[in-house]
């Protein structure tokens, strides 16, 4: 197994600052697409949640990639500050599968795959950030791939998000 030296600020920092620019980036994009098209969004729980669920998504990976620049961290505080940050957006996308299922919203895009997918990936990021919190230095690696798989999900997400509300794909 990796040490715990493996979380060299200097040779992840490219990692992080393309993956938070990234991220920023698509929430931004998401949240205009979202308010262009309100009515659509809000019309349906499954088109709601989505919603909810991409712009959580894309928030978590900047707020982890921020955590990931911030200078003079030990592995187990940033370990810590992925945990929670990755637990807290794993509580929210599950509550909004939950929540779409629950109030019988459209079932358009929403299968197994995309659910176990993407809940697959914050879990993978939490057993990564808990590995790497308790000194195993590959947590880092189970927790970026995690972070990278996930945009599969959280991109593709937001694309049948927009596809979802227009006209016509109820």
């Amino acid at each position: 197994m990796l040490d715990s030296d493996v979380y060299d600020p200097g040779l992840w920092s490219n990692f992080f600052v393309l993956v938070g620019t990234g991220s920023a980036a698509l929430t931004g994009l998401v949240f205009v697409a979202i308010s262009v098209n309100l009515k659509g969004v809000l019309k349906d729980a499954t088109h709601t949640y989505r919603a909810i669920n991409m712009l959580n998504g894309f928030t978590s990976v900047f707020i982890l990639s921020s955590f990931a620049l911030m200078g003079h961290q030990t592995n187990q505080t940033l370990g810590l500050a992925w945990l929670v940050v990755s637990l807290f957006a794993a509580a929210i996308n599950t509550n909004g599968y939950i929540r779409g299922f629950s109030v019988g919203g459209s079932r358009y895009a929403l299968n197994f795959v995309r659910v176990a997918g993407g809940s697959a990936c914050y879990l993978g990021q939490i057993i990564g950030s808990a590995m790497f919190l308790f000194g195993a230095g590959a947590g880092i690696y189970v927790s970026a791939v995690a972070v990278i798989v996930n945009f599969y999900f959280l991109v593709s997400g937001s694309w049948l998000l927009i596809v979802g509300t227009l006209p016509g794909t109820d």
